[in-house]
């Protein structure tokens, strides 16, 4: 694969996306799967990817382990399981491009509504929210690597600090990824060969986690929630138009 020069440059682009994510933007790791994917198949791509991740989370946990709510972790883990659970029962059934709509669908219209609506104060939601928004993320997460629409749903609203709002991100998925690595070895793609890539890749990947610790440190939190907001919106704006036309053309 390394002697691919558009798989080498996909791969560095997917890895530094990832470790910006788990520095604290984390909308904008949801871009790394389909980079991988224009060199692979889409499920290798995650599976690639999923040491990766568990690598990163070990160092982010660490990192962000005083700073994260956990009444919204403890309400969404648990339908987290049941998406994780149903993904894994209809990943070969459903098609990717259709994930990739319904997502992008989710994460347009909540943005434009935060943008153009008519501006909440900041709440708690219910725990059934976060039930739902939960099994949401948990589903999307582990058959397209795009959890974060259903998790920003869910915790956006609730303004709270950057540092908690990024370590609550951190938690989640953290345990999310761990649920996955059943099914993927089920479906044969946690093997060798993947995860040889994976080791080679996971220097870079640790390198880039750091510089996202970096940049969440010291930006305010205002431009921060912008940033989060604007990343989530052309994110799943890519993510509609690629399952729309994938659609289109299928």
């Amino acid at each position: 694969m390394f002697n691919d020069p558009l798989f080498v440059a996909t791969a560095v682009a997917a890895v530094l996306l990832i470790g910006l994510a788990k520095g604290g933007f984390s909308g904008i790791g949801m871009a790394a799967t389909p980079l991988l994917a224009l060199t692979m198949p889409p499920l290798q791509a995650v599976a690639i990817l999923l040491p990766i991740l568990m690598m990163q989370d070990v160092v982010s946990v660490w990192w962000y382990r005083h700073d994260w709510d956990r009444w919204n972790v403890k309400v969404m883990l648990p339908g987290a399981v049941i998406g994780v659970g149903l993904a894994w029962a209809l990943a070969s059934v459903v098609p990717d491009d259709v994930v990739r709509l319904i997502i992008g669908v989710i994460g347009v219209v909540f943005v434009l509504n935060v943008w153009f609506g008519k501006v909440p104060p900041p709440r708690r939601p219910s725990a059934a929210s976060g039930v739902f928004w939960g099994a949401g993320a948990g589903f999307t997460s582990a058959i397209a690597s795009a959890g974060m629409p259903p998790f920003s749903v869910h915790v956006l609203p609730q303004h709270m600090d950057k540092l908690r709002l990024v370590g609550t991100a951190t938690m989640f998925f953290a345990v999310v990824n761990l649920m996955r690595v059943v099914p993927y070895f089920a479906l044969g793609q946690l093997n060798r060969a993947n995860f040889l890539v994976s080791i080679v890749l996971m220097p870079f990947a640790i390198a880039t986690n750091f510089l996202g610790f970096w940049l969440v440190q010291h930006i305010p939190t205002g431009p921060f929630y912008r940033i989060s907001y604007a990343l989530m919106f052309v994110i799943s704006a890519a993510l509609l138009v690629q399952g729309a036309v994938g659609l289109w053309h299928g």
